[in-house]
């Protein structure tokens, strides 16, 4: 019987948990606009200035809030972390789920990438 509470208690909160998480698309737009990273990405975040810079235009958004996470972990993980100086230092100042939010904006830009077969 307390099991059976129990179960029904943790399925019934797993949606609340989800919609305590989503993510916002316009809140990610404010954002991306506001650490202007256009500036390197290039317009709608397709067309980098330096072929070193990726494009990010309609990427997944778990692929790119784990890479943001990644910056934002750095040298201090050698095993998930990213070395990017500049990436690095743009993503400290974000919290989790403004990373979320900018992978669901970014996420939703028409993108150009080719898949080879």
């Amino acid at each position: 019987m307390k099991f059976a509470l129990v179960s029904a208690v943790l399925l019934a909160s797993i949606g609340t948990v989800n919609v305590a998480y989503a993510a916002s698309a316009d809140k990610g737009q404010a954002i991306v606009e506001k650490a202007n990273c256009a500036s390197c990405h290039g317009a709608s975040l397709n067309a980098p200035i330096l072929p070193a810079y990726p494009k990010l235009a309609g990427q997944y958004p778990d692929y790119l809030y784990y890479a943001l996470k990644a910056y934002q972990v750095g040298n201090s993980n050698l095993q998930y972390g990213r070395n990017n100086a500049v990436m690095t230092s743009q993503v400290q100042a974000f919290s989790d789920a403004d990373l979320r939010d900018i992978s669901a904006y970014v996420a939703t830009l028409p993108g150009n990438f080719v898949i080879k077969k």
